[in-house]
């Protein structure tokens, strides 16, 4: 805190206490197990009594069934996630601004995927998060765009226009906005490094962070390459900025071996708790089991980090992290449930 006036060093320590008291009332572990044996109206019901009370109760008049869980996690998600950015003071505003634009790209791209799907608006707008700079008026225009091309014209003066405007004719050529989802989430990366390094107070313990993030995305990326038998070059599927050279994950992707491929990961890995996963997923072939296994990873690495450097970027991240994969759980419970899959199956793709 040296070099931070008193006054802002009370409202660093007063915001990341707020944190720290929002993420004791997250859903326990115990409760996910007890949902898992619930029924979808059950399931409603039980999250009606928590924190996503006045969004159950106020878009039950409207929705029912998965729609009503749907817009209710997306409406309570956009809310808390609006506030804390009002809550929190001076560099950690500017850093939490920034990580919160990850949230325009997948607006963006679900709305493009919407539009070329031909989904209706309504259908579109329910699983909209609004909590990046692109605001719920800012969607609902885009959401009012009769094609994908009249969206991206819409986007004109965004940070991330150039990208959608040189990917777009190969996504509507291809069907597929993979390519384009790619490039959106590196130049995300690429702004988030660069703002952590432009030298605004703090920019070094947020710099920690970005980077293990990267490196998870990137290790999660390796397998998912793998799992569905794709062994060419995958340099421009990788995001630079993390501990790990382009080249270097290039030469780990051309590993055939599940083993060997695990074996060669872990001798450029220092993390002990990601070593341990690794060891943990060596036989494991569901890849949402092993995406699951590695985000452990990185909110127990972010937990770890946020108690060495209490009052900085990281309590608030965590809590954003945290609250997002709440969200992730109860929108897997109530889809998986309407879909009639076991408890015992749903369980994997929990993280808890």
């Amino acid at each position: 805190m040296a070099g931070i006036s008193s006054g802002l060093a009370t409202n660093y320590i007063y915001a990341c206490t707020r944190m720290r008291v929002r993420r004791s009332l997250l859903i326990p572990r115990e409760d996910y197990l007890r949902m898992l044996n619930m029924s979808l109206p059950e399931i409603t019901r039980f999250i009606g009594e928590t924190n996503y009370r006045s969004e159950i109760d106020e878009l039950g008049t409207s929705f029912s069934g998965i729609n009503l869980v749907e817009e209710a996690l997306s409406w309570n998600l956009a809310k808390e996630y609006q506030s804390i950015l009002e809550l929190v003071p001076g560099e950690l505003k500017y850093f939490t601004a920034s990580y919160l634009r990850r949230w325009d790209i997948q607006n963006v791209v679900t709305i493009l995927r919407g539009k070329m799907q031909g989904m209706r608006p309504g259908k579109i707008k329910e699983v909209l998060i609004p909590a990046g700079k692109l605001d719920k008026i800012a969607l609902d225009r885009l959401i009012a765009e009769e094609s994908p091309e009249r969206v991206a014209e819409a986007l004109k003066g965004e940070r991330f226009y150039p990208v959608i405007e040189r990917e777009l004719p190969r996504a509507m050529e291809t069907g597929s906005f993979a390519h384009l989802e790619n490039e959106l989430y590196k130049g995300y990366y690429a702004r988030l490094v660069a703002d952590a390094t432009e030298g605004v107070k703090g920019g070094e313990i947020f710099l920690k962070y970005i980077r293990l993030e990267i490196d998870i995305r990137n290790i999660q990326n390796l397998f998912r390459l793998r799992a569905g038998h794709i062994r060419e070059d995958v340099r421009e599927l990788m995001i630079p900025g993390g501990s790990f050279k382009v080249e270097e994950l290039q030469r780990l992707s051309g590993l055939e071996d599940q083993d060997e491929f695990i074996d060669a990961l872990k001798r450029q890995v220092k993390m002990t708790p990601l070593l341990n996963a690794l060891e943990a997923i060596r036989g494991t072939t569901a890849i949402h089991e092993i995406e699951v296994a590695l985000t452990r990873v990185q909110l127990d690495q972010m937990e770890r980090m946020s108690k060495r450097y209490p009052f900085s970027i990281l309590p608030v991240i965590v809590y954003l992290e945290e609250k997002k994969y709440e969200v992730a759980n109860l929108r897997a419970l109530a889809r998986g449930k309407e879909a009639g899959l076991p408890g015992e199956r749903l369980q994997g793709y929990l993280v808890m």
